[in-house]
């Protein structure tokens, strides 16, 4: 029977360097205390990386630079875990994903349903912020990534979101920002509406 640390590290090994994990990725293979010793001992050993409390990775290595720091994504999505939460990138890095930006912001900010919680490693920050769910809709999905593109860059750039959105998004993920309009602020309906409508003309199409 393989070891506590040895059973982590086989399920670390599967998904890659670049995991993200939480102590209770790991609640399957024993107890919390077990496997908060366990994460201990590998940090200790130089196998895993401690980046905050409770939080740790299986870091990628660059044979110049040494371990690289995680993903934005990443972070986010472990700690979205740890709670049974949805996290959505917002901000500058939503209009980024959709290429309606080039800022790379140093603070990478993420909306939750889960608890606000911000990570910060060296000169990057991870922000988890709770919202209500007005300002959540389609969380973790395409679709909700477009929302949060638009309210970044504005109504002033409304026809680039439909351009972009009607060119990348799958004809479900537009059907579920049409559906979702409803919930957003007024002047982001009709242009979650208009992406819609170009799910009904492609299929027509």
């Amino acid at each position: 029977m393989a070891s506590v640390p040895d059973r982590i590290m086989q399920r670390a090994r599967a998904g890659g360097r670049g995991g993200v994990f939480t102590p209770s990725d790991f609640l399957d293979v024993a107890g919390r205390a077990a496997v908060d010793q366990a994460l201990s001992r590998l940090v200790k050993s130089g196998k895993m990386r401690r980046l905050a409390r409770g939080l740790y990775d299986f870091p990628k290595v660059h044979p110049k630079l040494g371990p690289l720091s995680p993903a934005p994504d990443d972070i986010a999505r472990a700690l979205a875990r740890e709670t049974g939460s949805q996290a959505q990138i917002a901000g500058a890095d939503a209009a980024n994903a959709l290429g309606l930006s080039t800022q790379v912001p140093a603070k990478s900010l993420y909306l939750t349903n889960g608890p606000s919680r911000r990570i910060v490693l060296g000169k990057r920050v991870v922000d988890l912020r709770h919202a209500s769910p007005k300002h959540l809709i389609a969380p973790g999905s395409p679709a909700g990534t477009v929302v949060q593109a638009l309210r970044h860059v504005g109504a002033g750039r409304a026809a680039d979101v439909v351009k972009v959105a009607a060119r990348q998004l799958s004809a479900n993920d537009k059907k579920v920002l049409a559906s979702s309009a409803i919930q957003a602020p007024a002047w982001m309906r009709p242009t979650l509406i208009s992406i819609g409508s170009t799910a009904a003309s492609s299929a027509d199409g």
